[in-house]
């Protein structure tokens, strides 16, 4: 990685651009460019994101980026194939423990309850007295006409 981080930094000096030219025409920040010019690839947290700011900045500096992209790879695969295989396994184990703490079990006795808010309640009991009081009015119109209470049906012809 460093190889290319030099490489990198050889282009960027020998072409006149500073680091902050660089930088705003790529629109990457000026500590990353210098992160993958001295190399440091712990400073990055994602590869694949590693790989594609290496590419734009080969492209940038007129660089062959489809040859740097291949030494990264060569350099990662190098870089992880020595990592024991019992480190990877602990790294799994542990990322399944965690997974397992998050999951809850669902059961009738351990099944939190949905609570509702007292306002909830409150604009259920208005809406109903509403629609009562509604009724009663209704009934009560039906029933009397002008004021006089109805005790026969009248038809209309």
């Amino acid at each position: 990685m460093n190889e290319i981080g030099e490489a990198l930094k050889y282009a960027r000096e020998s072409s006149g651009v500073s680091l902050n030219e660089a930088s705003k025409d790529l629109s990457i920040k000026p500590e990353i460019l210098e992160n993958i010019e001295d190399g440091r690839t712990g400073a990055f947290k994602d590869i694949f994101e590693l790989k594609d700011y290496i590419a734009s900045y080969a492209k940038y500096l007129g660089l062959d980026e489809a040859s740097l992209i291949d030494e990264f790879n060569e350099y990662m695969f190098e870089y992880t194939s020595k990592i024991p295989i019992k480190e990877i396994e602990k790294t799994i184990e542990l990322k399944i423990r965690e997974e397992k703490k998050d999951e809850k079990v669902a059961s009738p006795y351990t099944k939190e309850k949905k609570k509702y808010n007292n306002w909830v309640y409150i604009v259920v009991y208005v809406v109903i007295f509403l629609m009562i009081i509604a009724a009663i009015f209704w009934s009560v119109k039906q029933v009397t006409i002008n004021r006089n209470i109805a005790d026969t049906i009248s038809y209309r012809r």
